[in-house]
């Protein structure tokens, strides 16, 4: 169920996000206006619909799959990853510090990292400011190719899974825009 802020209330675990605008919304607020634009709503669901195709917060691992890896957040943050680059990062760590402020968590990328499985809009936010931390200018809009290279360097996954970009991609096109 989405609560009135945007963010998913109640059991999480793996409650699917049927409309992940009001997170964009609500996230996308706690931050400057110039990060909110076209461009970034679509990177933010097409890695979304990547990492945790919007369902699960927190990572499978094994077989069968249980949620019990180290990335949390339907963006799928680990606390020694994303959750430590937001924090510390030149570009990201004072607007990071300003949304935990917000969102009531503590300023470490502990805090963060619990956090993030539970709050939506928090992960959004964070996902928002990794974007952030990247020298170069977002992808356009439709430029798949070039959003799975930010998608590369910024979250750097272990076992990227690039036949699926494609399809994702088309369905964050549909879904941000």
């Amino acid at each position: 169920m989405v609560g009135t802020d945007g963010g998913v209330e109640g059991d999480l675990g793996s409650a699917a996000v049927t409309d992940i605008r009001p997170i964009l919304n609500a996230a996308l607020a706690l931050l400057p206006q110039q990060m909110d634009s076209a461009p970034a709503r679509v990177q933010l669901v097409a890695i979304g619909l990547q990492e945790s195709r919007l369902t699960e917060r927190r990572q499978l691992v094994g077989n069968p799959p249980k949620p019990v890896g180290p990335a949390k957040g339907l963006w799928q943050f680990e606390r020694l990853g994303g959750c430590r680059g937001v924090v510390s990062h030149a570009a990201s760590s004072y607007w990071m510090n300003e949304v935990c402020q917000k969102r009531g968590v503590t300023f470490t990328a502990t805090a963060v990292w619990n956090a993030i499985e539970f709050d939506d809009v928090l992960a959004c936010a964070a996902a928002r400011l990794l974007l952030f931390t990247d020298p170069r200018r977002l992808p356009a809009v439709g430029d798949a190719d070039d959003a799975w290279r930010l998608y590369m360097r910024t979250w750097k996954p272990g076992k990227p899974h690039r036949a699926t970009w494609p399809a994702l991609y088309a369905q964050a096109l549909a879904f941000a825009t």
